[in-house]
């Protein structure tokens, strides 16, 4: 089979389209023909050798991607032969997603929604299953005006589309008029561009009658997220999840007291507090995106160009979740 292998820590040129042998499932695993799998921005930062947070840098040589989407094709010990030929979707274990042919636990898939493309659902199951994690903690609804950082990427855009069916005032944050442009046609009330350095006085100015910015949801950090903390008003919940610029946003405690604020950081326990596992929240996600309930925004790249989708992602190129097709 084709993948996408790192051989040496470094630039996004250096993910090296290859032909390797095909993965061979063990007990309770299956084999999966892979028709979509998906990138994280997380993978150009272990790609360059380093960690982040509990996710340490892989050992080389690897092939690196967590999701995919396909049809099962060979079956490892203990697995029942329904399994063979089923459309499935899900996580692996560690990596080994950015290749034709991925090796995943049956515990860890979900069946493909006959209405669902394969590169839909890869873009739900865990960018998906993570944006619905994030509104149920921000518990927003009518009367709220919701910050959304990067809000053209694979969550943010999600969080756009599902804030506006729950009647949220939305401000997307975003890089370039292309993305202001993706941003507004998917229902944000106000779409400003970060590279604008006076954009939070746009931002205040298009809020009409003195409304204010009382829930942020920051993924990107550094001085936007700085900003997108200043512009919340007394009482206001700012929700983190990432930091997509490359250093978190610098928030003191001083700075919590004096505007009465809440700030979580969303990702691992908290966000599962109602679903109880993360394969619950997946599935909701799969469910959402099955009944048209939410739209991933997707780009596209064939698995040959790996390189390509990790370059514009980091470079924030990309709109929506990036996808890589054998």
């Amino acid at each position: 089979m084709y993948a996408a292998m790192l051989h040496e820590f470094g630039p996004a040129g250096n993910l090296q389209y290859e032909q390797i042998a095909a993965p061979v499932p063990g007990k309770g695993e299956v084999r999966v023909d892979v028709r979509a799998s998906g990138v994280h921005f997380i993978e150009t930062t272990l790609r360059t050798g380093r960690g982040v947070g509990p996710h340490s840098a892989p050992a080389l040589p690897v092939v690196l991607g967590g999701e995919v989407a396909g049809v099962v094709s060979a079956l490892g010990s203990d697995v029942d032969d329904s399994w063979l030929g089923r459309p499935v979707v899900g996580t692996l274990a560690s990596y080994g997603g950015y290749a034709e042919q991925a090796v995943v636990a049956i515990d860890a898939l979900h069946d493909l929604p006959e209405q669902l493309s394969a590169e839909i659902a890869v873009a739900m199951v865990t960018t998906g299953a993570t944006a619905l994690g994030l509104l149920d903690i921000a518990q927003a609804g009518p009367g709220d005006v919701a910050l959304v950082t990067s809000a053209a990427g694979g969550v943010g855009a999600l969080l756009v589309q599902a804030l506006r069916r729950q009647g949220v005032i939305v401000v997307g944050l975003v890089g370039g008029p292309d993305k202001v442009r993706q941003v507004t046609s998917l229902g944000a009330n106000v779409a400003v561009d970060y590279r604008n350095q006076h954009w939070p006085d746009a931002v205040r100015a298009d809020l009409a009658s003195g409304r204010q910015v009382n829930i942020v949801f920051d993924g990107v950090g550094g001085t936007s997220g700085r900003q997108a903390f200043d512009l919340l008003g007394p009482g206001g919940r700012f929700v983190l999840h990432g930091w997509a610029s490359g250093t978190a946003t610098r928030i003191t405690t001083d700075d919590i007291i004096a505007r009465a604020s809440t700030v979580s950081w969303a990702l691992g326990p908290q966000m599962l507090r109602r679903a109880g596992t993360m394969h619950e929240l997946q599935a909701q996600a799969i469910r959402a995106a099955a009944d048209g309930v939410l739209t991933p925004l997707i780009t596209r790249y064939p698995l040959s160009r790996a390189e390509d989708a990790h370059a514009d992602l980091e470079n924030r190129r990309a709109i929506g979740k990036v996808i890589l097709v054998p």
